[in-house]
């Protein structure tokens, strides 16, 4: 079993990093492999809503979207993290997430997802409802911890120093490798995954 860990961060060993360090240690300690994937410090272009990813079966924009979504058949979970900026994700976060699940929602669908924010004080739980958010229109269970999952900090040292904070990092991992172990289970006594209706769009204009 395999978890991706998505640094959204501009920063690439920073409070975020920090947080999904702990992370993973908690699910290498669980016998689940991780991989530690950092979007970049580069601008990254918002969706276009051009629609040709159905054609092109990826996005026409090449850049870590592509990257990433070429890994997503390869793992089991995944973890998107997140400092807050003015009480919302990263926007190179939200731009990155928003071409990820519309390009490629469907490898996605089904795979245990978390949210880990990083914050100085304040803003932490809009932006875990932000992101969490991308989770549940895509079919995803959302794995939970012991508390919203925030941490508090400056620095990487002051997010060490968190202490809960850190805790709740080690629980989500425990948590999500319990459910990954409770999906595998399943899988070999031939439970499979919900096979889903075709989509009905509406709006309400009448």
């Amino acid at each position: 079993m395999k978890v991706i860990l998505v640094n959204g961060s501009p920063h690439p060993n920073g409070c975020t990093a920090t947080a999904l360090a702990e992370v993973a240690g908690a699910l290498n300690g669980c016998g689940v492999a991780t991989e530690q994937f950092w979007i970049g410090a580069r601008p990254i272009s918002g969706c276009m809503a051009c629609g040709q990813c159905a054609e092109a079966g990826q996005c026409v924009f090449t850049d870590q979207v592509n990257l990433l979504a070429a890994k997503l058949d390869g793992c089991d979970g995944i973890v998107f993290g997140s400092p807050v900026y003015y009480a919302s994700p990263n926007g190179a976060l939200l731009a990155f997430m928003d071409r990820l699940f519309y390009s490629a929602g469907d490898r996605l669908a089904h795979k245990p997802a978390a949210a880990v924010v990083s914050c100085r004080r304040g803003g932490a739980t809009a932006t875990f409802d932000a992101l969490n958010k991308y989770f549940t229109i895509n079919s995803m269970p959302v794995v939970s911890s012991q508390y919203w999952n925030q941490v508090h900090g400056n620095t990487p040292d002051e997010v060490r120093r968190d202490l809960e904070g850190m805790q709740t990092m080690r629980t989500l991992g425990r948590n999500m490798a319990w459910l990954l172990a409770c999906i595998e289970a399943g899988s070999a006594a031939g439970v499979k995954p919900p096979v889903p209706e075709p989509r009905t769009a509406t709006n309400f204009i009448r």
